[in-house]
């Protein structure tokens, strides 16, 4: 659809009986900040229990993408006062109360009571997936890339992301998150984080036809066969080398492939932060037994404070977003990964 600079970062329309948020931030591919999160949030509550709305749905401005993200530049600025600060510091931030809204809003997603309808094309990145990944009908695109890039900024996945890659097949989950390798529409579906594949030309039709006709009709004459996956297409090397219990058994289990697959999923791993790797596999594991997706953002919320106090995040987007170097210089040492999702007291505990 065409971006609408001049509106606000997150535009609500009502046509017939669908809601429809966009995100309107295209020239920054829709990337959340904190007023938007309240912003979509109060839509959907409003529209939950509106009788005059039969579906929801969310996508982008511009042809860039849905969503890249949220707002880093904002969250290094903490990142860089906070290292070392403590619980009680970090969780004052404005990062943190960003991040607490917008657990919130990816826990509503997850129990929406309404067709929640999610046009997962172009980039889909980081807050991105919260928005889409725990919707009930979730499209993806010939254009869609789909990433938790977490990891390469010093970070932990979150926005539910635990949750989700947890519980893909065959590892495949913990392979996307440890490489941050990006997902075409194909490897989304075949993942089983995506439902329907749409053309993109198509999409604008797609919810026209929404406005007055019942959602299983509009995707049986929309959807169409998804190509082929070609990440789901290693599945019976991935799910044997990303079994192991840490990363530097994984690291070895890529070696020892001895194929041009390992030897280059091993220097895409290496390039991460150790701490946001040993986390990340650590919260992958525990999220595999969760019973809700709640419990896995409470996690998020944890690992998320403590990141915001540790270097490598301050380090990582430096070398990502800021400066552009790519030469981020990583912390070293031991990791204690489990510290970064051991509980806070609990009057700083994310309640959900």
């Amino acid at each position: 659809m065409p971006a609408d600079t001049d509106s606000p970062a997150v535009v609500t329309t009502v046509t017939g009986r669908a809601g429809v948020i966009t995100l309107n931030r295209p020239r920054s591919i829709n990337a959340l900040d904190h007023e938007m999160v309240q912003s979509m949030d109060a839509a959907l509550v409003a529209w939950a229990d509106d009788d005059a709305i039969d579906v929801v749905v969310v996508r982008g401005a511009g042809d860039r993408g849905l969503c890249a993200g949220g707002d880093i530049v904002a969250i290094h600025r903490d990142a860089k006062a906070l290292a070392g600060a403590g619980d009680e510091a970090a969780a004052a931030s404005d990062s943190a109360a960003f991040w607490r809204d917008e657990y919130v809003m990816n826990a509503r997603i997850g129990d929406y009571p309404k067709p929640y309808v999610a046009l997962m094309d172009g980039i889909v990145m980081g807050g991105g997936v919260g928005v889409s990944g725990h919707a009930n009908t979730r499209i993806v695109t010939e254009r869609t890339r789909l990433a938790m890039p977490e990891v390469g900024i010093g970070l932990v996945p979150d926005v539910g992301g635990t949750w989700l890659l947890s519980h893909v097949a065959d590892e495949l989950g913990t392979y996307a998150a440890l490489t941050t390798t990006h997902l075409r529409g194909g490897d989304v579906i075949a993942l089983g984080l995506a439902d329907h594949f749409v053309p993109s030309q198509d999409l604008d039709a797609l919810v026209d036809a929404l406005a007055d006709r019942p959602l299983d009709d509009v995707l049986t004459e929309f959807a169409q066969t998804p190509p082929d996956s070609e990440v789901a297409g290693g599945r019976n090397w991935i799910k044997t080398v990303f079994a192991a219990d840490t990363v530097a058994q994984i690291l070895e289990n890529c070696i020892a492939t001895a194929t041009p697959e390992g030897f280059a999923t091993a220097e895409a791993i290496e390039g991460k932060s150790p701490a946001a790797l040993a986390a990340t596999l650590s919260a992958l594991r525990a999220a595999a037994n969760d019973g809700s997706l709640r419990e896995s953002l409470v996690r998020e919320y944890r690992s998320s404070l403590r990141c915001l106090q540790h270097p490598d995040l301050a380090e990582g987007i430096r070398a990502q977003v800021i400066d552009k170097d790519r030469k981020p210089a990583w912390k070293t040492g031991p990791v204690d990964a489990d510290a970064f999702a051991a509980p806070l007291p609990d009057h700083l505990e994310l309640k959900l």
